[in-house]
């Protein structure tokens, strides 16, 4: 039976490229019937375009959080979405959406979470340099009401060497990324 998955973003969405890849290559056995996006300029939008891609741009607008949320509920409530795919994606999502989604949600993190939790793109990279870690990565994790602190899925990682920078790091990382995603989607189990 055909993963039916929707991914959701507001930057490049540098790692739903593999997975997209995957899908358009028969790969796997799935569909994404969105890619919904907070930002109209974003680059997962231009991706969803490319690839002919339902794109959705569902602008803020001064909504809360709660607000919003129903308004991508209203968009993936008919599609019989089997996963959601946060790929940086720059809001918090209410409780509500969180429950509602629960074992169907998952983010990725760009670090070997519990370490470096709530941290966003850059900044991650920045701290883990900072703290002179040996080791960093990404996880994949179920989205719950505590930030980045929901069940680990995966971790991939790699070193981190004495050469490595923010831009060195971010793009190891973001390899790692693509790789655990499309790892997670080919192993996952209808909830």
């Amino acid at each position: 039976m055909t993963l039916n998955i929707a991914i959701i973003g507001s930057t490049k969405g540098t790692s739903s490229q593999q997975i997209i890849d995957a899908v358009k290559g028969d790969e796997i056995d799935a569909k994404i019937s969105f890619i919904i996006s907070d930002k109209q300029d974003s680059g997962i939008l231009e991706r969803a375009k490319k690839y002919d891609i339902n794109g959705v741009f569902l602008p803020v607008n001064g909504l809360s959080r709660s607000e919003y949320d129903n308004k991508l509920n209203e968009q993936l409530k008919n599609e019989s979405i089997d996963i959601i795919i946060l790929i940086g994606y720059m809001r918090i999502l209410s409780d509500e959406f969180v429950k509602k989604w629960n074992k169907k949600l998952i983010n990725i993190h760009p670090s070997l979470l519990p370490k470096f939790a709530g941290g966003i793109n850059n900044n991650v990279h920045k701290s883990v340099l900072d703290a002179n870690e040996k080791t960093t990565g990404c996880s994949v994790h179920y989205v719950s009401e505590v930030i980045d602190g929901g069940e680990i899925i995966l971790q991939k990682s790699c070193d981190v060497l004495d050469t490595d920078n923010v831009e060195t790091l971010k793009k190891k990382v973001q390899e790692l990324e693509s790789q655990a995603l499309l790892e997670v989607v080919k192993n996952w189990k209808r909830k």
